[in-house]
């Protein structure tokens, strides 16, 4: 059986201990490789390699860490087949959805920050003749980029590739869940003589792995994707070092259906915001309000559309959704929905485990699933549930629903779908979140700001706002 290695300083190495645990895919529910059970041992090694990087990667030009990264990107494009299949048969997704999304991204994040970094510039502030101010952007040191299981190599490289390009070295830790497409881009990284120590990869549980390199001296910067309970312990071991952070954390998402909407759009992206990767995804719209006067019309189109939904064998090209991450993921959902019943939702449709057949029999699937009479403060609407699940409210005016949809302590986006452009303005200016989108859904711009509000985290990344992150500010004042 394969055994995954961590990655230190160029080199492909077992764990310290020499202890390894299971590697499940979610598609058949079955051992099929080992994960290191790495530790601050572990830890230690690589971000003493990083250190011993640093000095020579942030000396770089910008144009000679671009070519180097540019070449990393095309290795990983040279193993897209080799990629999409691990990554569906790690993470349970459909093949199509890491062939189209996950994957290409993978490569476009390394080319587009790497893209970026020669466009960006300083500022210069003058003093009326007396002096002039402009403002350093230097790299920090050894970056610690912590990312999870729903997109694996996705959100990794959209650590790893700004991180990079601003001068940094970096430690990544990848979700202990999903961890064999960071195991390949490792191989990736070795096979494309990228310097050794600038990117190192550890494996292994959260509390272990991710703790010892958040609380790690020689890691001044952390930049984490996860859950919210996550990002407070790691924010509470940052805090007393100084380190910085950015923390993208759990989402409660409103999409809000007006009663001039698109109606058969409206339909279609409620669908997809659903139910995308099994609704495991942070933006994926949770909670659907509809106004009351298509309200009736809209539950029965959506309940027809999720029903021509087929959950299927991740590498049949017509299955919508795959498996869950995980068997634990599978039952946390399964309970979710039996506490959404308790509460007095009603099941519209799903609601249950699929048993699919011959080698599938024991994968971690479920029906995607619409409930009905839920109040807007019940703990099903409240809570992030991170599955494919979907509650519907009627709401009946512009105020009630932007208060319904402020009600959480979540604030990472929101959809809103009118005609109305006046009507969209107002309601995308009033939600608490840290994107809106109007008529759509999932409508990435690399360039943008993103992060969230409340308890959706802390600070932004994406376009120069990830420069800025990974980068330190410092001012020079030259009197003339």
């Amino acid at each position: 059986m394969e055994k995954i290695q961590n990655y230190i300083n160029g080199n492909l190495i077992e764990p310290k201990s020499g202890n390894y645990f299971d590697n499940v895919s979610p598609v058949t529910g079955e051992v099929y490789s080992m994960i290191p059970n790495s530790d601050l041992s572990d830890i230690n090694e690589a971000v003493k390699a990083a250190k011993n990087a640093f000095g020579i990667w942030s000396k770089l030009s910008k144009k000679e860490r671009y070519d180097h990264i540019m070449h990393l990107s095309n290795e990983i494009e040279n193993h897209f087949d080799e990629l999409v299949k691990a990554e569906s048969k790690d993470n349970g997704k459909p093949e199509w959805l890491a062939r189209s999304v996950d994957i290409p991204r993978a490569s476009e994040n390394f080319r587009f920050f790497a893209t970026a970094s020669l466009h960006f510039d300083s500022e210069i502030h003058e003093m009326d003749g007396k002096a002039l101010n402009y403002t350093l952007r230097q790299p920090i040191g050894v970056a610690g980029c912590i990312s999870p299981w729903n997109l694996p190599i996705y959100l990794l490289t959209w650590k790893i590739a700004p991180a990079l390009v601003a001068g940094n070295t970096v430690v990544a830790k990848p979700s202990e869940v999903t961890p064999m497409t960071a195991y390949i881009f490792s191989q990736i990284c070795q096979k494309a003589n990228f310097p050794k120590g600038v990117i190192n990869i550890v494996h292994g549980y959260g509390n272990k792995v991710g703790d010892a390199l958040s609380r790690h001296p020689d890691v001044p910067i952390i930049s984490f994707t996860g859950g919210t309970e996550t990002g407070k312990k790691i924010a509470a071991s940052a805090a007393p070092m100084f380190k910085k952070i950015s923390l993208e954390l759990g989402g409660k998402n409103p999409n809000i259906i007006f009663e001039d909407a698109d109606f058969d759009n409206a339909v279609k992206m409620s669908v997809k915001a659903a139910f995308s990767n099994q609704g495991q995804i942070c933006l994926c719209g949770s909670r659907l309000f509809v106004q009351k006067s298509i309200y009736e019309n809209f539950k029965n189109a959506i309940i027809k559309e999720t029903t021509n939904l087929i959950v299927g064998d991740p590498k049949d090209e017509n299955s919508n959704l795959g498996a869950v991450v995980s068997k634990e993921h599978m039952k946390k959902i399964l309970k979710c929905i039996e506490r959404a019943k308790k509460e007095g939702g009603k099941i519209l449709t799903g609601g249950k485990r699929i048993i699919l057949g011959g080698k599938l029999k024991n994968g971690f699937y479920i029906a995607p699933t619409i409930i009905d009479g839920l109040s807007v403060d019940c703990e099903t609407n409240k809570e992030e549930i991170f599955g494919p699940l979907v509650s519907i409210i009627p709401f009946d005016t512009e105020e009630e629903v932007i208060n319904m949809a402020n009600s959480t302590k979540y604030g990472l986006s929101a959809s809103l779908f009118t005609k109305d452009v006046s009507r969209s303005h107002r309601v995308a200016a009033k939600i608490d979140s840290g994107v809106v989108w109007v008529n759509t859904w999932m409508l990435r711009d690399l360039r943008i700001p993103f992060g969230g509000m409340k308890s959706s985290g802390v600070g932004r990344e994406g376009g120069f706002k990830s420069l800025e992150f990974f980068t330190e500010p410092k001012n020079v004042c030259i009197k003339i």
